[in-house]
């Protein structure tokens, strides 16, 4: 919890400067989603969200509002001044006489949001760290009327943000909705882009206009992520979090200057209309829950082609560039089309009829790597090289940014609470399709390239570099904002967790249960239960999939196994009382020399002893160990004790040569896997193939991923 400012005077003004009443109407019983929220442990009913979606309805998903929004851009001013008529839909089975709504763009108010303090108390930077410095941006009220009444509205803070925080704010109805029935609120605002920060805003004449328009929350009802009793989830504008908002449909009119190319979620209706040098352009999409646009006049011609697949429409892919990053626009669509038909193949038909990839203006790379409906930005450089960085990149942003179209746009899981099963499935997602395409990660300068040196990696083996295996601090399955290491394992963690859950339940059957997740839940924001019991279900490894959740999605467990001892010993006769040791050491020389004579094998007249001790200093995980013998023979052994270490021993003919840990690489949470193998004489080979863990290198190269 932050601590809230002290200083009520100046925001009572402030507020009623804006049109703020601060008179709360009675309560109609709703509460709001409490602020420390984060994944939820029972699973959804089946009817939750109307039931799964079957193709048959109407519509793909169950609209429950709709925008009608008309907007104008001043691109000198850096403005966009809209008329929005929204019309909302009560689920609900109660009256509701108070809505709340999203006003996210205040994030970037003031230095007292919710955003900059949480960026200032954490002493980091968000993304690139810019400084928007006095280009503050903000949305500010004008009108707000339920029919001819006017409506008041009171900034709230569902999460004990600082009172400072203006990104939630409540509409006290004048005429309450009755369950089932609609109301349509007309809302004039102005929103004042700040220079692009934390994925939105404006440099130059770029503008990316996004969270950009009065948004109404979420009203969840009993059964749909873990409520017992209808609740508002809608919460402040987190520095780590993102969103969540219900399915509908979007009809939106975007006036620019004549000159300026736009682009904009969903599909154009007609052609533009000119009028006194200005030009407005139509977009409407239904069955999604946000609307971004983009608009430059220093934007070259476009790169425009299609794509189809079984069971999806045509789709019209476009790519918006600047002439300076040229370079990035043909990769760029080339990993869009793939993504197209490898998220089309393996979770389900991708259903609309357009896709919209921006790449930033060089000074703009905070807009860049960030996901909206139809509509996602992309990475730029001036060169994209065979076996470089700047080609793994901007393949991996664009694979990635296109496959949240999945887990943000389609199943629409909550961001805010449970970030997991959108960054972190995402994650998983992505890599899995690098991986089923033979992409490495690679890290070379288009210098070093050139100069022969373009090394490439698994970018699962990556991946794992980048998450904290060593200390780890916070549940996948904690919310956004509330998270000692910040949002990036969330990403890294999640991605290598559900990795080692498909090697031990095998990829088929996790592909499966993922299609069948998609199948069920596309249209109806799912659950972290959700997930969990799906993926239990269609494997069939309910025990398997339970305790993964449990220790590392739930909470969060270290794993760290080794090998702490290897010996083999000859078993040779012993001194004693009745034999001396000069005498044994005569049996033991004439046995040898017998043994020779009939057994050139190399072998000996007596039998070694073989002790392997394991230790363990995290979390049970099971075990497999495969021990190597001089003779070529191995001895395999299952450990799925809850012990700190046992011993396993073994009486051969043959001196065992090596021991080996997990040798199916099924724990990639494993802090270390050097410590994973020994032998008995010097080998290097463990080093070699692990020597890939060169962490600056690699975190350099994934520090991206965690702001995507």
């Amino acid at each position: 919890m932050l601590p809230r400012f002290r200083f009520r005077l100046v925001l009572a003004a402030v507020l009623l400067l804006a049109g703020a009443v601060f008179a709360a109407p009675a309560s109609d019983g709703i509460a709001l989603a409490a602020p420390d929220a984060a994944a939820v442990r029972v699973p959804s009913s089946p009817d939750a969200w109307g039931g799964p979606r079957t193709g048959r309805e109407p519509t793909l998903s169950d609209r429950v509002v709709h925008y009608d929004i008309a907007a104008t851009l001043d691109p000198v001013k850096h403005t966009v001044t809209g008329r929005e008529r929204l019309t909302w839909r009560n689920r609900s089975n109660v009256a509701v006489s108070r809505v709340y709504l999203h006003l996210y763009m205040n994030a970037f108010e003031n230095a007292g949001s919710t955003y900059f303090t949480e960026r200032r108390t954490r002493d980091g930077t968000f993304r690139s760290g810019v400084d928007i410095k006095d280009a503050w941006g903000h949305i500010a009220l004008r009108r707000v009327a339920q029919g001819s009444a006017g409506v008041p509205w009171t900034f709230v803070h569902p999460d004990n943000g600082p009172a400072t925080d203006h990104t939630v704010v409540r509409f006290d109805l004048p005429q309450a909705v009755a369950p089932g029935a609609s109301t349509t609120l007309d809302i004039d605002f102005v929103t004042q882009l700040p220079r692009v920060v934390a994925r939105a805003g404006y440099f130059g004449t770029f503008h990316l206009v996004v969270q950009w328009f009065p948004k109404i929350g979420v009203l969840e009802l009993p059964g749909e992520r873990g409520a017992t009793a209808p609740r508002w989830n809608v919460h402040e504008y987190h520095l780590n979090s993102e969103f969540y908002a219900d399915f509908g449909s979007y009809d939106v009119k975007l006036t620019v200057p004549r000159g300026y190319t736009v682009g904009a979620t969903g599909e154009p209706q007609g052609a533009p209309v000119d009028k006194d040098g200005m030009r407005t352009w139509r977009f409407a999409q239904g069955d999604v829950h946000d609307f971004a646009w983009t608009a430059d006049n220093q934007t070259a011609r476009p790169l425009v082609d299609t794509w189809s697949g079984p069971g999806s429409p045509t789709v019209t892919v476009t790519v918006l560039y600047p002439p300076e990053f040229a370079a990035s626009a043909a990769p760029a669509l080339k990993a869009a089309k793939e993504s197209l038909t490898y998220f089309s193949n393996t979770l389900g038909p991708y259903p609309y009829r357009t896709l919209t990839i921006v790449i930033p203006p060089y000074n703009a790379e905070e807009a860049g790597g960030m996901e909206y409906p139809t509509f996602f930005t992309a990475e730029a450089y001036r060169t994209v090289e065979p076996r470089t960085v700047n080609q793994f990149a901007l393949a991996f942003v664009t694979i990635h940014e296109f496959g949240h179209g999945y887990f943000y746009g389609l199943l629409a899981s909550n961001e805010f609470e449970e970030p997991l099963l959108d960054e972190g499935l995402n994650e998983y997602w992505d890599n899995r399709m690098m991986r089923d395409q033979g992409q490495l990660a690679y890290i070379a300068t288009p210098l070093l390239a050139r100069l022969g040196f373009a090394p490439g990696y698994p970018t699962f083996d990556a991946e794992r570099t980048a998450t904290p295996r060593h200390d780890p601090a916070d549940p996948p399955g904690a919310n956004a904002w509330h998270r000692l290491q910040d949002i990036g394992p969330v990403y890294t963690r999640t991605a290598i967790l559900m990795r080692d859950l498909e090697a031990h339940i095998g990829r088929a059957p996790m592909g499966r249960a993922f299609k069948e997740y998609y199948r069920r839940w596309k249209f109806r924001h799912p659950s972290t239960a959700d997930l969990r019991e799906t993926l239990a279900e269609v494997t069939g490894q309910r025990a398997v999939v339970e305790d993964m959740f449990e220790r590392q999605v739930y909470a969060v467990s270290r794993v760290d196994d080794s090998i702490a001892d290897l010996a083999s010993t000859e078993l040779m006769p012993l001194p004693g009382a009745h034999e001396s040791q000069s005498a044994v050491d005569k049996r033991i020389a004439a046995a040898r020399a017998a043994w020779r004579k009939t057994h050139p094998d190399g072998t000996g007249p007596y039998p070694y002893r073989t002790d392997v001790t394991i230790r363990r200093h995290g979390a049970p995980v099971p075990q497999t160990l495969v021990v190597k013998f001089a003779d070529g023979s191995t001895e395999t052994a299952r450990w799925d004790a809850d012990e700190r270490w046992h011993t396993f021993t073994w009486t051969k003919p043959a001196k065992a040569v090596s021991a080996e840990l997990d040798p199916q690489r099924l724990h990639y949470l494993d802090v270390n896997k050097l410590d994973d193998s020994r032998t008995l004489a010097p080998d290097a080979r463990a080093s070699h193939r692990w020597g890939f863990e060169f962490a600056a290198a690699v975190n350099y190269l994934l520090a991206l991923i965690a702001t995507l």
